[in-house]
């Protein structure tokens, strides 16, 4: 059953829970020192997907920490949440929330693009992987590349990219990711 929030919003999650479950973190490749995991990502923490009442989590105020995010009222991010949970299997936003405080504190997400080709398959795409500079350090962000790199193959995905600045090239390379030969990634932006 959905709790309400201090707003009064319904705390839906975009994507069924269980679906971490499928995770199975023995095969990471990231290596903790101290240990952590998907079902254990350290004290006070709680691995599970974006809900509705993230919006009061400060969920926003994190994303900041990556890129502009722009002024996002309530009603929009309702809408767009609920655009995107219309969507199954199509977004996995995973949040880690410190369950003290109630605050998001990591975020990651694999966005599922469906295909005609590979048989209809689907390929995965990591995007907006950000920890919040008071847990940077704590290898959250590293859980959470492990985490959905891993549930990738499980939702369907046959390929799983994801775009980086230069001095990330050598992180992203320990999960396994290359840039490919003769492969350009190219943008046109409309807005900034």
């Amino acid at each position: 059953m959905d709790k309400q929030t201090e707003n009064g919003m319904e705390d839906t999650p975009l994507f069924d829970p269980k679906i971490l479950d499928l995770i199975d973190f023995s095969k990471c490749n990231g290596e903790y020192k101290p240990k952590i995991s998907n079902k254990n990502p350290g004290d006070n923490l709680h691995l599970r997907p974006l809900s509705l009442g993230d919006f009061d989590r400060g969920f926003l105020k994190l994303l900041s920490e990556l890129t502009k995010v722009g002024d996002v009222s309530q009603k929009q991010f309702a809408d767009r949440f609920h655009q995107m949970k219309a969507c199954p299997g199509g977004y996995f936003i995973t949040v880690l929330e410190n369950t003290e405080t109630q605050e998001v504190v990591a975020t990651a997400t694999l966005a599922v693009e469906t295909k005609f080709i590979h048989s209809t398959g689907a390929r995965g795409r990591i995007e907006d992987v950000v920890v919040s500079k008071q847990y940077r350090g704590k290898q959250l962000g590293k859980l959470l590349l492990d985490c959905l790199t891993l549930l990738a193959p499980k939702v369907g995905c046959y390929k799983l990219s994801l775009e980086c600045k230069d001095p990330l090239v050598d992180f992203y390379s320990t999960f396994g990711f290359s840039k490919e030969v003769n492969q350009n990634y190219m943008v046109q932006r409309f807005w900034d």
